[in-house]
């Protein structure tokens, strides 16, 4: 087994599937969308089928818009657990977590495709993948983006400039994080709230630069809206009809999102916590070196790595008790 194929077992298998991905990426990181298809299908599509069938096996009276709806329910929880990460220090791992919230979307619209009654491990359900995503217009241009050669495929990025590539990457991340539309998929929105947005986004970097886990209530509400926007058009797709919201989608409008208002709690706790310290230097007259703000800095970086490693350590525990418990 060569280094490449090896797995690594150190990570989770989430994890695991997530860098192999981005291996590949790093080559041609324009290729993005369709190396994400491909290897989908490759590596997921089997486990999807094996998924769908355990659901009819698990709820045998159940009809198609039940099984429809604990699909979509699933998948997208997965993709905001799987695209969860925290700032500060940690912002390096936003690549891997991107990478594993894309995993997890194109998981569930491969089992959305089974559950049609088609096969999630052929080509075909590639293309698909790509046009559901907006990458492609159509599953024409998507089949033969797909069947592109290694050199084809560079000389083709060639043509298009390196710079234009990573602008085409950067716009790929901006429709998943929800601050840009898939072209024909929602209703547009005005110039004003984009650009809200952005400065939305802008603040949490900033500020989760010291207090990393203000990201987790910004990006549940960003992955679950994608992934809720990704389920809408799959079921459209594949079954004529938009499924109805997942129950926990049907939860929150109702009232109060559990899994938002403990994100929230988390990262109202980690300010706390970081302002706390701050105050503590301020008003005990503290200093390092005799000055007070060389330990301001020592005290803000110390509680931005503190907090992100206790978060990233507790989810790769949960992360492998959930694998065990599969």
């Amino acid at each position: 087994m060569t280094a490449e194929a090896r797995p690594d077992r150190s990570d989770d298998p989430a994890e695991a599937r997530a860098r192999s991905l981005l291996r590949r990426l790093r080559s041609d990181p324009t290729r993005m969308p369709e190396e994400l298809a491909a290897f989908a299908v490759r590596e997921m599509g089997p486990r999807a089928r094996a998924r769908v069938e355990g659901l009819r096996h698990r709820l045998p009276d159940a009809d198609a818009e039940r099984l429809q709806a604990e699909t979509v329910a699933h998948g997208v929880r997965a993709s905001v657990t799987e695209g969860a990460f925290v700032g500060g220090p940690f912002l390096v791992w936003i690549p891997v977590a991107f990478c594993r919230a894309l995993l997890a979307q194109a998981q569930f619209v491969l089992e959305l495709a089974a559950l049609a009654g088609h096969d999630p491990r052929t080509p075909a359900r590639a293309a698909e993948l790509l046009v559901l995503q907006g990458a492609h217009p159509d599953t024409e241009s998507a089949a033969a983006a797909l069947a592109l050669t290694p050199a084809d495929a560079v000389a083709v990025s060639a043509g298009n400039g390196r710079t234009a590539g990573l602008w085409q990457v950067t716009m790929r991340m901006a429709s998943i994080l929800g601050l840009r539309a898939v072209e024909g998929a929602e209703a547009p929105v005005s110039w004003l709230t984009r650009v809200g947005q952005w400065l939305l986004l802008t603040v949490v970097i900033v500020v989760g630069m010291v207090v990393p886990l203000v990201w987790l209530p910004y990006m549940t509400v960003s992955y679950r809206r994608a992934g809720r926007a990704i389920a809408e058009r799959a079921c459209t797709f594949y079954f004529g009809t938009a499924t109805a919201p997942p129950a926990d989608d049907a939860q929150a409008q109702a009232g109060a999102d559990p899994g938002l208002v403990a994100a929230g709690v988390r990262a109202a706790v980690s300010v706390v916590l970081v302002v706390g310290l701050v105050l503590a230097v301020l008003l005990t007259g503290a200093t390092l070196a005799d000055r007070q703000w060389p330990l301001l800095v020592v005290v803000l970086t110390v509680a931005s790595v503190g907090v992100g490693a206790w978060w990233q350590l507790r989810r790769r525990a949960r992360d492998r008790r959930s694998e065990d418990a599969d």
